[in-house]
This record gives structure tokens, C-alpha cells and sequence, in this order.
């Protein structure tokens, strides 16, 4: 089958190739990411909640690169990823992650407790017990003294039990709760070692677990405010170990007992794990960083890494998958998760295009699939329509197995026709340019709005991305019309102020304005009006055009990152520098304005400030500045450590920046490498050279990528 084939191309291609001599997987720190910001030093305002701020939500456990599965402990049920770095209980070990305040899925844990409190179950643990790389997790459950280790395939976890010698061995499964609401579940034994059954939460999950000792029972165990299923199994007190392989799908149990023979099978635990590092090896080795500090290479390798993780796997290794009508499918390909695309868009999406193309252009056979049985739109995400960003920037890089028409009739209803599964407001925009704005006074944080001018520019470019498809397809009338819509964006931008503002129905400015003030979804979307700065990406020029003069556009870049941030508490606003916030995506390519008034060694010590400070941050030095959103925070970090960056995503070239490095080497094909060398310790950059070839302005085409040349960017002081 088809399908087949896929997995067995995956598996040649990323995870069978052997591990280079020196290790890259050594340089992940799987934890990056996984403690919240608590200080003012690092908060840049005075913390008084006592919830916390928005970390990275990243997880320690282990997986696969876009695997169905990520096996993980819960710290924590409802936050982020459910584990936080501070907490020093485990409720279980769940087998789905995306670190959203989702998921987690089917959480287990082993206990050699004679009796079992439901209310109170979780085991105490210690860092010092605790360790982590990619595709690896073991931690200490101080409780029963139980070292608990995990492993993972695409589709399967494997966990391996220590007991002490003596110990019962049992296992909590708290199949009631993930951190959606359970609706559904179901567990029984099936056979003298298995186990099975499903919980529906976040989509219906279906599981078949083999144990290699025999169980007992199963039953349930009912607390005052809480209730869990326990999996009893005979005492063996000369073999302290119990291992527990078990196989997931989201079409049925039978599927999840036939991913677990085909990907685990009899294969020991340290085999598995050996593979996982191998596959891990092999994808991180396609872009090797020479020079440097070990800081920095740790962060780098740790990045890409985290980079890799998201969209999942939702089919099995036989091709069937649940579609978003519920049905069981088998269309050949790889089916996976919707993509987040408001927040990795910008240059995630591109990284996973450029490092595994096959998951990729499975991802847009996918979203096709969703958007045809879907009214015939589009799947959006959040906000925005970025879906548009994405079929553009992946066509134009050269991803073409995947089928454009049909990918451009969802991307053109989505921009011409209004609809509930379409864009929000759409009606507005098309008929008068922008989408207006309630006019309302003091208006709280979270109160939540039509976030307006937010979406008006964001439909704009949106737009334009829609139109570098039609211009593929020699769609010449929609081409023009979404070539001039693209330059929508004008037309929430205030001259008075010098920012984009939101407009009432009819056309005044609104007359509560705070450039300073952040809004969760009033005016703007997560952000105030410094942040939303510029954003024009495929017109930074028109934007500079809106000003009086480049000198005044420098002047208010220079005051964006030097008026310092007003105090306002917010949980997912962190990581400062003036009014710019790292720790959230909307304002994450405006140091690159600077390129566009001719001050680009601005833009460079910008650059340079946030990849020294705002990665390894903390108490531990194990935050980043903000939730890194499915990757999106560390693919930023990647591509400017190497010195390109995804300004206009939708088209197929890359802004050129001073490279953490001095010396780069991606792998752009199977035998094909792109070198990128810095000459120079300066954050100037005087000269910018392709095979010997002067580049004329800032940027790199995907066709000079791809082919494989070297880049020399010299810098001076």
C-alpha cells in the first residue's frame, strides 16, 4: 500500500541512517523550555498573581519527530504542556503532547501501593532524579521508589517499570481525565497480558498495551472527588522490572494492537530507545553549526529539536485516519493534526518544509482533505487565514506533491466568500477594506473583541499570499483583485499617531487608543499598538511609505525597542525589550524594519540581544521568553542563528542576517549542501556573496538555497 511505503520511506530516510561521529543529540536539553518566568529581571514587570506567567509549555518526554505520540509526565492537569519545572509531583505518564493546554492523553502511572487513594496518588520526584534527551525520559517516583523509564516510535510509547524487589507491581490508569473534558472512556483486560480500550477527550484515542508480566485484574478505584482503573499483576519478586508496550490509534483498538506489532513488536526497551537518537541524529545532522560557544550550540541543537515536533501523526502505519466528518479513511498519505497556524506560519512551517519534506506535503494533502469536507474552506487556526501562507511558501520552495488546484479553490473561497468556516468578518473587509471595531471604553485585558486591526492586515497579506497561488495557476483576474486587497493593510494606519488603529463602522478611529495598552483581542490580538508595528510582510517598503521619511520610521523603531514596558501584568506577555516582546508572536519580524531604512546594524544588535538572552532564561536557565507555540519560538532561533529568516514566508526566499556561527552547513538534499560563512565579528554587514556573486539587497532566493552554493556574509564592526 501506499501508505506503506510512506512509513518505510520515513523510516529509511530519517531514522535508519546512521548517527554521525559527533553526537548531536549530546546538545538537546529536552527541558529548555519547561520553567516559567517568576522575576521582575526577567518579567520586566513586578509580579503580584500568583498564577503563573505563560512559559515555553514545552515537555521533557519522549517522541518522535511528528509522532502520533509524545509520552510525558503530568505535573499537572489544564496548564500548558502539564508538566512544569517547579512542581515536584507526578500524576501520570500521558502519551499526547502538544503543549497547549490540551491533549494528554491516557496518563499512567505505576505503584506498588497495597492500597490506592484516588484523591491522592501522585508521587513526589526530584530533578536530581530525573534525566531526559531526545526520544528518552527516566525519572525516580519517589513514593514507592519506582524508576519509571520512557521510550516511543511514531505510534507507540514503551515503559519500563523498576520496582523494588519485593513490591507489588500495579498501574493507575486515570482514564477519566486528560486536559480536555473526558466524555468517554473504556479499559478492560484482553488476555492474559493485555490490556485495552479508549478515552475521548480532545479526539477519541484508542489503545492496546501487552505487559510482559501477567495481569491479575482490573478494576476500579472511586476517592471522595475522583476515580481511577487499576491494572493488577502478579507478583514475580525475583523480577523487579515490568514492561508495558502499548500502541495508539485515533480509528480503533484493532489498528492500535496493529501499530504496536509493527513498530515494537518483540524489539526490546533499549533498542527502541537507540532507534528514537538515531532518528533524532539523523534529522538535527541536516544542519551542522561549526564555532561558537557550547552555549549556544546547546541551545541551537535543543531548538531544532523542539522545532520538529508538531504537526502529529494522526494515521496508523496501514494509512486509515478519522476525518474531520468522523469517518475512516485511507487516502494514501501520512494524516496529521491541523498545523497551528497563527503562530507558526511565520517561519516553522518553512523549517519543517526545508528538513522533512515528505511530512510536509503530507500535511497539505491533509489540510485539503479538512477543508473539503469542511464546506469547501480552508481550515483557519486561531486567527488569520494562514493556511494561504503556508500552500504558497511550500509550492514556490518546490514541495509540489501535493495538489495546487484543489488546494487554491479552498484558499480562494476562504478570500471571496463568507462563511462560518471561513474568515471571521469577512463580509466587512470585503466590502469597505477593513474590519471595523466596536467603540467601547476601558476595556480589559481579556475581554475578548474582534481583534480587528489585527485581522484587517493579517487578511492582507493573507490576500497576497492567495495571490502568488493564483499567479501559479494563471488565475489573472483573481491574481489582480488580491493584489490590490493585499494593500488593505493601509487602511487601519493611523498618520496621526504613526500606528495601526482600529475603525468604528463608520470609518473614525476609535477613540479609546493606548499604543502602550495591551489588548487580548480588542484592536489588536494578543499585543498592544507598538507590537503590532509594520506588519506588512510581503510591502515593507509601502509601509515605509506611510511615514514621512525613513528617518521618522527609524525614530519609531528606536522607540519600540526603547520605551520600556508600562507594568501591565499579563500571563502571556513576557521577554521585553522596550515595548517589542519576544515572548509572543505578533511582533517577532520587526527588528528586520531596520533593513528597510538602510540601519540594518540596528536590526543585528535586536537580533543578537534576544538570541543571547531570551533562550535559556530563569531561575534555571531552562525558560524561553514565551510559549514556543507548536515551534514557532524555536524555529525563530534557528533560522537566525544560521542567518536567514523567513521575512514574507509566503514567498520562497530568505532575509540575510550575521549568523550566530561562523560556519554552517545545511543539507538541502540528499547529497547537496548550502555552506553559509561569516567573515568578520562585526554586526555589520558590508558585503553578502553567493558563489563568489554579490547579492544586490537583503535577500536570498530558495533557488540559490537549493542548489547547494555558499553563502559568504561579511561583517565589519
Amino acid at each position: 500500500m501506499k501508505s506503506t511505503f510512506s512509513l518505510l520511506c520515513f523510516l529509511l530516510t530519517v531514522c535508519i541512517l546512521p548517527a554521525v561521529a559527533d553526537n548531536l543529540t549530546r546538545y538537546v536539553n529536552p527541558f529548555l523550555g519547561t520553567a516559567t518566568l517568576w522575576d521582575k529581571q526577567d518579567l520586566h514587570y513586578e509580579r503580584h498573581k500568583r498564577s503563573r506567567t505563560w512559559g515555553a509549555e514545552t515537555f521533557p518526554g519522549a517522541a518522535l519527530p511528528c509522532g502520533m505520540v509524545q509520552v510525558s509526565p503530568v505535573t499537572m492537569f489544564h496548564s500548558g504542556s502539564g508538566y512544569q519545572y517547579e512542581d515536584n509531583k507526578i500524576y501520570g505518564f500521558a502519551h499526547t503532547n502538544k503543549g497547549h493546554w490540551n491533549l494528554l492523553h491516557v496518563p499512567l502511572l505505576p505503584t506498588s501501593a497495597r492500597q490506592i487513594n484516588a484523591d491522592d496518588y501522585a508521587s513526589p520526584f526530584s530533578h536530581a532524579d530525573e534525566e531526559a534527551r531526545p526520544g528518552y525520559y527516566r525519572v525516580k517516583l519517589e513514593r514507592d521508589n519506582i524508576m519509571a523509564e520512557l521510550t516511543s516510535t511514531l505510534r507507540c510509547a514503551f515503559h519500563r517499570y523498576t520496582f523494588s524487589s519485593t513490591a507489588p507491581k500495579r498501574l493507575i490508569v486515570d482514564i477519566t481525565r486528560n486536559n480536555n473534558r473526558v466524555t468517554d472512556w473504556h479499559l478492560r483486560q484482553a488476555g492474559a497480558r493485555a490490556f485495552e480500550g479508549w478515552q475521548d477527550g480532545e479526539g477519541k484515542i484508542y489503545f492496546y498495551a501487552v505487559s510482559d508480566v501477567d495481569i491479575t485484574s482490573v478494576n476500579t478505584v472511586k476517592g471522595k472527588k475522583h476515580s481511577v482503573m487499576v491494572v493488577n499483576f502478579a507478583d514475580i519478586p525475583d523480577s523487579p522490572v515490568l514492561r508495558l508496550r502499548i500502541g495508539f490509534s485515533f480509528v480503533s483498538v484493532g489498528n492500535a494492537k496493529m501499530n504496536l506489532e509493527a513498530e515494537i513488536g518483540a524489539q526490546n526497551f533499549d533498542d527502541i530507545a537507540q532507534t528514537a537518537d538515531s532518528c533524532w541524529e539523523s534529522l538535527l545532522s541536516k544542519i551542522r553549526v561549526h564555532g561558537g560557544t557550547l552555549r549556544h550550540k546547546r541551545i541551537f541543537y535543543s531548538c531544532l529539536y523542539r522545532s520538529m515536533m508538531w504537526p502529529a501523526l494522526r494515521s496508523d502505519v496501514n494509512g486509515d485516519y478519522t476525518d474531520v466528518q468522523g469517518r475512516i479513511c485511507n487516502g494514501g498519505f501520512g494524516y496529521y493534526t491541523l498545523p497551528s497556524f497563527w503562530d507558526d506560519y511565520r517561519n516553522k512551517l518553512i523549517l519543517l518544509g526545508l528538513l522533512l519534506p515528505h511530512v510536509t506535503q503530507d500535511v497539505l494533502k491533509t489540510i485539503i482533505d479538512m477543508g473539503e469536507k469542511t464546506n469547501g474552506y480552508m481550515p483557519t487556526f486561531f486567527h488569520g487565514d494562514h493556511a494561504s501562507t503556508f500552500v504558497a511558501g511550500s509550492w514556490l520552495r518546490g514541495l509540489r506533491d501535493f495538489d495546487l488546484q484543489r488546494a487554491y479553490a479552498l484558499l480562494l473561497k476562504n478570500a471571496t466568500v463568507p462563511g462560518n468556516e471561513g474568515r471571521p468578518y469577512l463580509d466587512e473587509y470585503l466590502k469597505q477594506g477593513w474590519i471595523a471595531e466596536e467603540a467601547v471604553d476601558d476595556v480589559p485585558y481579556f475581554d475578548e473583541y474582534r481583534a480587528a486591526v489585527t485581522k484587517t492586515v493579517e487578511y492582507a497579506y493573507d490576500d497576497y499570499a492567495t495571490a502568488l497561488v493564483a499567479r501559479e495557476l494563471g488565475d489573472t483576474a483573481n491574481y489582480n483583485l488580491l493584489m490590490q486587497r493585499s494593500q488593505n493593510y493601509r487602511n487601519v494606519f493611523d498618520p496621526s499617531t504613526g500606528f495601526y488603529r482600529g475603525r468604528t463602522a463608520n470609518g473614525r478611529f476609535v477613540r479609546q487608543f493606548d499604543p502602550y495598552y495591551p489588548y487580548f483581542a480588542y484592536q489588536f490580538r494578543e499585543a498592544n499598538a507598538w507590537q503590532s508595528l509594520f506588519y506588512a510582510p510581503h510591502d515593507p517598503h509601502g509601509v515605509v511609505s506611510l511615514y514621512p521619511s525613513k528617518k521618522a520610521v527609524e525614530q519609531k523603531l528606536d522607540s519600540l525597542f526603547n520605551q520600556p514596558w508600562r507594568g501591565y501584568e499579563v500571563e502571556n506577555l513576557t521577554g521585553f525589550i522596550g515595548n517589542y516582546c519576544h515572548g509572543n508572536q505578533p511582533g517577532h519580524s520587526q527588528p528586520y524594519m531596520y533593513y528597510f531604512v538602510n540601519r540594518q546594524p540596528k536590526a543585528q544588535c535586536i537580533l543578537d540581544s534576544i538570541m543571547n538572552h531570551y533562550y535559556d532564561m530563569g531561575r534555571e536557565h531552562l525558560a524561553l521568553a514565551g510559549m514556543d507555540d507548536a515551534g514557532e519560538m524555536s524555529s525563530w532561533f534557528v533560522f537566525n542563528a544560521i542567518g536567514l529568516y523567513t521575512y514574507s514566508p509566503a514567498d520562497p526566499e530568505y532575509i540575510v542576517s550575521v549568523p550566530l556561527f561562523p560556519r554552517i552547513e545545511f543539507q538541502v538534499a540528499p547529497h547537496r549542501t548550502f555552506t553559509i560563512i561569516r567573515q568578520g565579528r562585526g554586526s555589520k554587514i558590508t558585503s553578502i556573496r553567493c558563489d563568489g556573486q554579490r547579492l544586490h539587497g537583503w535577500f536570498l532566493s530558495d533557488i540559490l538555497f537549493k542548489q547547494g552554493k555558499m553563502l559568504l556574509i561579511q561583517t565589519a564592526r
